[in-house]
């Protein structure tokens, strides 16, 4: 038998695993008694699991159960589960449903997304000099950081609607709208800030900007197509498990496309899941979406962990406090000004223009997603991947507290039907803005919200 120094490095990873998914499991359990989405619970966890709280105890834990040598695994089982999860994303982000909703909700959604734009913009160029990176301009700091300010993360907004039967109201329909708007211009955003971020002059950003575009228009025009026709054909032709085969190959090699471009790999899986049908075919929902759900389901966490390893509360220090607390006013002033007053003013009354500023300050899951890429490029600081990882987690778990306070969060089954939970995910049950699938689309359920 091995000796604990002798530890084959696949053993540690495996242990590592079971560990994240019970103490994911067990705060799933208490968050939920606090009316907090799941992704709640899993950044929760990843700040628990590393230096932040665990960290403080005797003996280095987070080193010793997450070793250095099995971080990089632990890496790649987490983009897995990245990459299914960007690409149910997409799938579930219908934009023909963005269609005909007028132009109040094009201005409301455009100002929820300029304002804390602009005002994230303000901060970040004021922390640029403690802040950021010698190897990364001012411009691209701010441009980036900016962005990420102004997130608002579609599916855990989606959940939160549903569970406090706000489907059918004005505050819920305009939040999805305005959020699936948001997401579409914040991934285009992105997808420039990493462009100029990864190239090494001009000449080669402009390369990678002409190919991103390229993709783009091969995506839409030739893979959306071709990819109706051959699932008509592979679901009479090929069992569950080939069907299933074909469509996580196909998203894999998306991402690699987008890679190889010199982007990131989310955006390939992200778009792939743009481009997939959306009619009504109970087939791909049971043996395409629902497979994939439950093995995103299982390896999101480690990225949460693998996030929260990162994230070191206690280093900041008192100048580090003081830029966290400007991070957070920042982003909590920048959506309720930039959503909760344009609400007010396209006709909604003060309580439901305040819960439509609380839903669109919800940021979950996407905002960890567009930090850890900031990360991996070297655009921000450790100490600035803290603050905003930390302002996502309160940004997040302000809005289920903050409805119930404006008499806003009731029982779903107030405003009728809802799916059965098994099966329930982003989109709500009734046929709203982008993002909800009504009578003409596919009953897809959609991601698991975080």
């Amino acid at each position: 038998m091995a000796t604990g120094d002798a530890l084959p490095l696949e053993a540690i990873v495996l242990i590592d695993v079971a560990v994240v998914l019970l103490a994911g499991a067990a705060m799933a359990r208490f968050v939920r008694r606090l009316h907090q989405p799941p992704v709640v619970a899993e950044i929760a966890v990843g700040l628990l699991l590393g230096p932040s709280l665990l960290g403080l105890l005797p003996g280095d834990l987070p080193a010793r159960i997450f070793p250095d040598d099995a971080r990089p695994l632990l890496g790649a089982i987490s983009q897995v589960g990245l990459v299914l999860f960007m690409f149910l994303a997409g799938w579930e982000l219908d934009l023909t449903r963005l269609r005909g909703r007028g132009r109040s909700v094009g201005a409301v959604a455009a100002l929820a997304m300029t304002v804390p734009f602009a005002l994230g913009a303000g901060a970040a160029a004021l922390l640029y000099s403690s802040q950021g990176t010698d190897d990364v301009g001012r411009g691209t700091f701010v441009f980036y950081l900016a962005t990420a300010f102004s997130i608002t993360a579609f599916p855990v907004l989606a959940r939160i609607i549903r569970d406090g039967g706000l489907s059918t109201t004005r505050v819920g329909t305009l939040a999805m709208a305005c959020a699936a708007i948001g997401d579409v211009v914040a991934w285009c955003v992105l997808v420039l800030v990493v462009a100029v971020a990864g190239a090494g002059g001009t000449g080669e950003f402009f390369l990678v900007l002409a190919l991103t575009v390229a993709y783009g228009l091969v995506m839409a025009f030739a893979v959306r197509p071709l990819l109706a026709r051959v699932l008509l054909r592979q679901r009479a032709r090929t069992g569950r498990s080939t069907l299933l085969v074909l469509i996580v190959s196909a998203v894999f090699v998306s991402s690699f496309v987008t890679s190889w471009i010199g982007i990131h790999a989310i955006f390939g899986a992200f778009a792939f899941g743009l481009v997939m049908p959306r009619r009504r075919v109970p087939e791909l929902h049971h043996e395409v979406e629902a497979p994939i759900e439950k093995v995103s389901t299982l390896l999101l966490p480690v990225f949460f962990v693998v996030t929260g390893l990162s994230v070191d509360i206690g280093a900041l220090g008192a100048s580090g406090l003081l830029a966290l607390a400007l991070v957070v006013v920042t982003a909590v002033l920048g959506k309720f000004a930039g959503a909760a007053l344009p609400a007010r003013a396209a006709g909604l009354g003060w309580r439901e223009a305040t819960a439509f500023g609380a839903l669109m300050n919800t940021r979950g899951l996407t905002e960890l997603v567009i930090l850890g890429i900031g990360r991996e490029l070297g655009l921000i600081s450790a100490q600035m991947f803290t603050m905003m990882v930390v302002m996502a987690l309160l940004t997040t778990a302000m809005a289920g507290p903050l409805l119930r306070l404006l008499g806003m969060s009731g029982s779903p089954a107030a405003t009728g039907p809802q799916r059965p939970e098994s099966t329930a995910g982003a989109g709500p049950s009734v046929p709203v803005a982008a993002g909800g699938r009504g009578e003409d689309s596919d009953p897809l359920p959609g991601p698991r919200p975080r």
